[in-house]
């Protein structure tokens, strides 16, 4: 019994407490996607960095079966990450895309099967530690900035690289690339 403005608020609120928040964390986030990823789960799965499927999910935006649209970034996120015209199929019919259809049109990075999708994520997730994370969350904000309205995402990489040169991750990085060694990072 929402109105009009209920509506708006309930998606305004909810794109800004978790899904703009999400995508907009210094710290890479990957979804694991198990099983059915549909509606608000899967615009939650969008919001990630990256996104790991087991070979038995199914994902969709069922919402227009419903009489409304999807509300918290799906109708933009989507068409970024798998074009325009299958998010619009995506979208319009309501149906619902297995995983090797999502791995394909490029919702997700990749599949696996069922009993290796949290090992998987962990394996990515350990090897994205052993990165900078100075430069982690500057190549977050830079990418996102690419699909801000109004932003200039080339600008933004000119910011966050030369902010990189400051830092003592970019120190050691460098220092441990010359001296043949692993870097050992404190992300300052």
């Amino acid at each position: 019994h929402f109105s009009v403005e209920e509506g708006k608020a309930l998606a305004a609120d909810g794109q800004k407490q978790l899904f703009d928040h999400v995508e907009a964390l210094n710290k890479p986030v990957i979804a694991a996607v198990n099983g059915f990823a549909l509606g608000g789960g899967l615009e939650l799965a969008m919001s990630c960095h990256v996104r790991i499927a087991s070979d038995n999910a199914k994902m969709g935006l069922p919402e227009v079966s419903l009489g409304v649209i999807p509300g918290y970034g799906g109708t933009q996120r989507l068409p970024r990450l798998v074009g325009k015209g299958k998010a619009m199929e995506m979208i319009l019919s309501a149906q619902m895309i297995d995983a090797n259809d999502a791995l394909q049109w490029g919702l997700v990075n990749r599949v696996v099967p069922q009993d290796q999708l949290l090992s998987t994520a962990h394996e990515l997730a350990v090897r994205i530690m052993k990165n900078s994370p100075t430069a982690l969350a500057a190549a977050i904000r830079a990418v996102n900035a690419g699909y801000e309205p109004g932003a200039n995402g080339l600008q933004r990489v000119l910011e966050e690289f030369g902010k990189c040169f400051g830092t003592a991750d970019f120190k050691e990085g460098t220092t441990a690339f010359v001296e043949k060694r692993k870097a050992s990072f404190t992300g300052a």
